[in-house]
């Protein structure tokens, strides 16, 4: 993505680089647990082995995850 100067300052700019950093590493980690999941979970739920009820709520767990891990990046570091 794009990075945004709304200043003159390009302090700002070396400010800004920790968080683009720390949105990146996130985006990744949600990436391999979405396909993770989708590797284990859709063989098991295509041969039966687990029934499509069990499978909706996991699904919504993997989400749930997905967004309480970038939910962390509202958090300040001090």
């Amino acid at each position: 993505a794009d990075f945004v100067l709304l200043s003159e300052s390009l302090d700002h700019l070396r400010q800004g680089l920790p968080i683009v950093r720390r949105a990146l590493k996130v985006v990744r980690q949600n990436l391999v647990w979405s396909f993770v999941y989708n590797f284990v979970a859709l063989p098991l739920a295509m041969f039966g082995y687990i029934t499509p009820w069990m499978a909706g709520i996991g699904m919504s767990g993997s989400s749930l995850l997905v967004v309480l891990n970038s939910l962390r990046l509202q958090r300040r570091e001090s």
